[in-house]
């Protein structure tokens, strides 16, 4: 399932959750005018099963692409033909168009295939060498015909003082020149696939662009002057100027803003849904919330306490709670989470906490049972281990209403799991489920209020793309007695160093995670995998010393490893990045992240995030391959410098340009292809406004101006929404 398409699609599905059957989607509610834009691009002249493969990769569909999908590729930028310099004056490292004169061809010696075909041409000014790999002599005698004047365009290089073209792009005569567009756009290409080949099947589906109607309002249209859409798409992939093809030109503006339209629209009909008035309210009179604060060994933080405060008033209001609370790691949102759930237990009600991995699902129980039990709440855990006999007692006190409080993963939205009041569903960790799973536990009881949480500090522009115009609740301190961690980037270089240093800590009693990006070793890429860093771990240490955990391991295997570590029968967990969330070992006071370059920021910040939390002073030291590349320097450099996750994740921000903070993405807005949050920040705000104004005008999407907006939604992927039009 592709990034697009997957789990930050916030309106994925819903329909099915929300209880209505998804048409499919040829099916009779996408409107009859897009069908073309929906036609397999199979059926362009030129493109077959072969093709078929490449566009899907590039174009990230799990089926034959749409010609629409191939539309909505943009190109990054341009060949511009209209100045032709001479030889003498090409800027090497450029695309450069030159009028040549064809001097003599040199094919590859006798049996030497893997030579390359030389052809030496010239003006005026000097030569150059137009060079083909695996060339047939006949297609470049054909085309570069001895005696003969041609254009030739291409990247030009220096190659033994020469200027040398490999591969040209276009080698044309006269008449062929004056057909040539004077500007080319270059778009992204996956291996294989050639940009002739790519140009080719977008002019193509250029032509079939239907009429469509308009689906931005005139004032906004106005206000920004954005062109039509048929219009902004044609001047994109065929530019007059240069800047036409610029992210922040009105042409892609124009684009992206239809983009994040559909994407804000379709949030809010998943958002009007959740926010149905709700009836009787899920909050008590304080009395499990008193009990669990005087339990707890610290005091709650200003900012704890003010999220609590929020909360509570939420759900005593007439319609469904929807907020996002979101902390560093170590905040303390566990806590505030059990608080609500209290609150909800007070006036009779359950609530259930879903946790995308069972490590952290477990990690959450562990932090939770100790508090409610004091309160008197009854809590249990429900992941894919709990079986049998334990698991049908457990779902008969669930159904009896015998538990206030259920945690687990997505075992809690099993069609046999029956909640006796369910008033309180909080989600941890949203990016790693889709809409469905929110609105499968939402469906399992009436009104339902919805908690979000997370761990990745999300910026505002983030908050709005990807949770629509949701009540925030942000944790800004660490709790009392967090320890500052020392961090320092090495060179992998100096591991035989750090493996000695490892070896003093241990037998100072000290504890170790080190983290591996791998699992096993894989062909395409050379990084040390977990299970390799393991074995040369135990080597040295022994086998009393070291554990291994990676997430391709049973969840039993797991536990009983990190079992291990937490009770310090082990004093090294090497790992992959199933650590990342929720295990909590304070007396873990070091960290080696191994190949730390390959990792994101919000990712080297949250798992640094597990040391730190006991009394003892802690170290990371993040270990890099050099030669180190200027955006993996600028990770260190920020990650050294700070430990405030929100300042981190807008630094990742902008590191990235248009990065994805979530971590599931590594470029463009999460969920969006065209859209990029450094420049198009102000359209999301737009967008959002434009929506919440269209669904009180027009809440059904009913007449001409919601037939266009439907278009929009069907065009852009987000007709899953669709559906809740018509829901309850």
């Amino acid at each position: 399932m592709s990034a697009r398409r997957g789990a930050l699609q916030l309106a994925q599905n819903a329909s099915k959750a929300a209880g209505h059957i998804r048409p499919n989607r040829a099916g009779p509610m996408r409107p009859a005018l897009l069908n073309p834009l929906f036609a397999p691009v199979t059926g362009l002249t030129g493109v077959g099963p072969k093709q078929d493969k490449l566009f899907r990769y590039l174009l990230d569909r799990d089926d034959t692409p749409r010609l629409a999908d191939l539309l909505l590729h943009l190109p990054v930028s341009v060949i511009d033909r209209r100045s032709r310099p001479k030889i003498r004056d090409a800027q090497p490292g450029t695309v450069v168009t030159l009028e040549v004169t064809v001097d003599r061809h040199r094919p590859p010696p006798p049996g030497r295939s893997r030579a390359p075909y030389l052809v030496y041409a010239s003006d005026e000014t000097g030569d150059v060498i137009l060079t083909f790999f695996r060339a047939k002599p006949e297609f470049v005698e054909k085309l570069l015909p001895v005696g003969a004047k041609r254009y030739v365009s291409g990247t030009g290089q220096l190659y033994d003082g020469t200027l040398q073209i490999v591969h040209p792009d276009r080698v044309v005569d006269e008449e062929g020149f004056a057909k040539l567009p004077k500007i080319d756009p270059v778009y992204p290409l996956t291996e294989g696939l050639a940009i002739g080949s790519l140009r080719r099947a977008v002019a193509q589906a250029l032509t079939r662009l239907p009429a469509l109607p308009e689906w931005i309002s005139p004032e906004v249209l106005r206000r920004c002057s954005f062109p039509a859409f048929a219009e902004a798409l044609q001047r994109v992939h065929i530019p007059h100027e240069p800047t036409d093809i610029l992210p922040d030109g009105p042409f892609w503006s124009r684009l992206a803003y239809d983009e994040l339209l559909a994407g804000q629209l379709a949030l809010a009909l998943v958002r009007a849904q959740l926010r149905r008035p709700a009836g009787t309210r899920n909050a008590g009179d304080g009395r499990l919330r008193h009990k669990i604060i005087d339990a707890l060994p610290y005091a709650l933080t200003a900012s704890q306490q003010a999220a609590a405060a929020a909360i509570a008033e939420d759900l005593q209001q007439p319609v469904r709670m929807l907020r996002l609370l979101q902390g560093d790691v170590g905040s303390g949102k566990t806590v505030v989470a059990l608080l609500a759930a209290a609150a909800v237990a007070e006036a009779g009600k359950q609530a259930a906490l879903m946790a995308p991995t069972e490590i952290l699902a477990r990690q959450h129980i562990k932090t939770i049972a100790p508090l409610a039990e004091r309160a008197g709440m009854q809590v249990a855990i429900l992941t894919g281990r709990e079986k049998g006999k334990e698991r049908r007692d457990l779902l008969a006190r669930l159904e009896a209403g015998e538990i206030d409080f259920l945690v687990g993963t997505h075992a809690l939205i099993q069609d046999d799991v029956t909640y006796n009041s369910l008033a309180l569903a909080v989600v941890d960790e949203q990016h790693r489920f889709g809409v469905r799973e929110r609105l499968a536990l939402t469906s399992k009881g009436d009104a339902v209020d919805v908690l979000v949480l997370s761990a990745t500090p999300i910026p505002r522009t983030l908050v709005l793309t990807y949770f629509g115009d949701m009540d925030v609740s942000e944790l800004r301190e660490k709790p009392a007695g967090r320890q500052p961690i020392d961090t320092r980037a090495l060179s992998d270089t100096r591991l035989p160093e750090v493996i000695d240093g490892i070896g003093r800590a241990i037998a100072a009693g000290k504890r170790v995670y080190w983290i591996c990006p791998l699992v096993e070793e894989s062909e395409n890429v050379k990084l040390t995998d977990a299970e390799q860093r393991y074995e040369s771990l135990r080597q040295r240490f022994g086998d009393q010393q070291v554990g291994l955990v990676h997430g391709r391991m049973k969840g039993a295997d797991k536990d009983r490893v990190m079992a291990q570590f937490a009770g310090g029968e082990i004093s090294v967990l090497v790992a992959t990045t199933v650590v990342e969330v929720g295990v909590d070992v304070p007396e873990a006071s070091i960290m080696v992240i191994e190949n730390a370059e390959r990792f994101g920021l919000a990712q080297l910040h949250q798992l640094r995030g597990r040391i730190g939390r006991g009394s003892e002073a802690s170290t990371c030291l993040l270990l890099y391959k050099e030669p180190l590349g200027e955006m993996s320097a600028a990770r260190l450099r920020v990650i050294r410098e700070t430990a405030d996750g929100f300042r981190i994740a807008e630094e990742d921000l902008k590191l990235r340009g248009e990065g994805d903070v979530l971590g599931t993405r590594q470029s463009g807005l999460p969920g969006y292809r065209i859209a990029r949050s450094e420049v198009h920040g102000q359209l999301i705000t737009q967008a959002r406004d434009e929506a919440l104004r269209i669904l009180e005008d027009n809440p059904k999407l009913e007449g001409p101006s919601g037939e266009a907006l439907r278009c929009l939604l069907y065009l852009y992927e987000r007709d899953e929404a669709i559906p809740l039009l018509g829901a309850g």
